[in-house]
């Protein structure tokens, strides 16, 4: 009699082999609004790297009349001092893209190197560490966010310095509890059985299998911090005029919704659109990185 339990491990044995990026980019584009976002994501950093051409004017220049509507000259009209809104569009793609893969980088490197050392060292060090990442979640992220650039003061050093910080309570819990459950694998006690340094354990054996979930992390935070960032300038403490960020374009053309709704509506847009790409692929990611899905069709 064949039982359910065989037929099963039969299906697996003969189940057609992959290769992982085979699996990976079939599970990644098969989903429209993935692609859709990557598109996004695309053309938002062509356009940052090409903005000087790109742009037709000088963003911080007047070359036209005060609060001028959309026209062939200006796309996208003029702001209160007459600058062109579509060149400062195209060069606020590079703060934001900035602004936010160096926050990414900076609290990421802190709050994973937290997070292994908290996951594999012992108890005191998990204590010590995780209790006070635990202070600083008890405020909402952007409440902290916002109450770290209002201490460190407006510009964009200190916009990433926040950002930075606010971002590394999340990485270090997550990193935390995968090297919890990681670290009781038999090649990490094989490792550490033949005398291996704990670093060499960590960051050879540890980190590359609790990358792929941290991968997703990274990739929707970008995002966030983006908007994070957005909503700092549009409270006028993030970056200092006349630096071309999306949320204080907002804040300057709001009070001209009547007039100029464009104003607004277009860094708006922006801001919206980069947020969904990067939340769209970071979701994306999760599922071609899913390990249930790994080695099958």
């Amino acid at each position: 009699m064949v039982t359910q339990d065989t037929t099963v491990t039969e299906f697996e044995e003969n189940a057609p082999r992959i290769s992982e990026w085979q699996r990976f980019r079939r599970v990644f584009f098969s989903r429209g609004i993935v692609v859709f976002g990557l598109g996004i994501l695309i053309a938002l950093f062509l356009v940052a790297i090409f903005a000087a051409l790109l742009a037709p004017y000088d963003p911080y220049a007047m070359d036209g009349d005060s609060l001028e509507t959309p026209s062939a000259a200006h796309w996208l009209g003029t702001d209160l001092l007459g600058r062109d809104v579509l060149s400062r569009l195209i060069y606020g793609s590079r703060i934001a893209l900035m602004v936010g893969f160096v926050s990414v980088t900076i609290g990421g490197i802190i709050g994973i190197t937290l997070g292994l050392v908290a996951g594999f060292s012992g108890k005191t060090a998990n204590l010590i560490i995780m209790r006070t990442m635990d202070a600083m979640m008890c405020f909402p992220s952007f409440l902290l966010v916002l109450l770290l650039a209002a201490v460190l003061g407006g510009g964009i050093q200190n916009v990433i310095v926040a950002l930075s910080i606010g971002a590394i309570p999340g990485y270090a819990r997550v990193t935390c509890g995968l090297t919890l459950s990681l670290r009781e694998n038999d090649y990490v006690l094989s490792q550490k059985s033949m005398g291996a340094n704990n670093w060499r354990v960590m960051l050879r054996h540890i980190l590359p299998n609790a990358f792929p979930p941290l991968l997703v992390i990274i990739t929707m935070q970008l995002g966030g911090l983006i908007l994070a960032e957005a909503g700092l300038s549009f409270l006028g403490i993030g970056i200092k005029p006349p630096g071309a960020a999306w949320g204080s374009m907002v804040n300057d053309g709001y009070q001209y919704l009547l007039r100029n709704p464009v104003l607004s509506f277009a860094p708006g847009i922006a801001i919206m659109l980069v947020v969904f790409a990067f939340n769209m692929v970071g979701d994306g990611l999760r599922d071609a990185l899913d390990p249930k899905l790994r080695g099958l069709l």
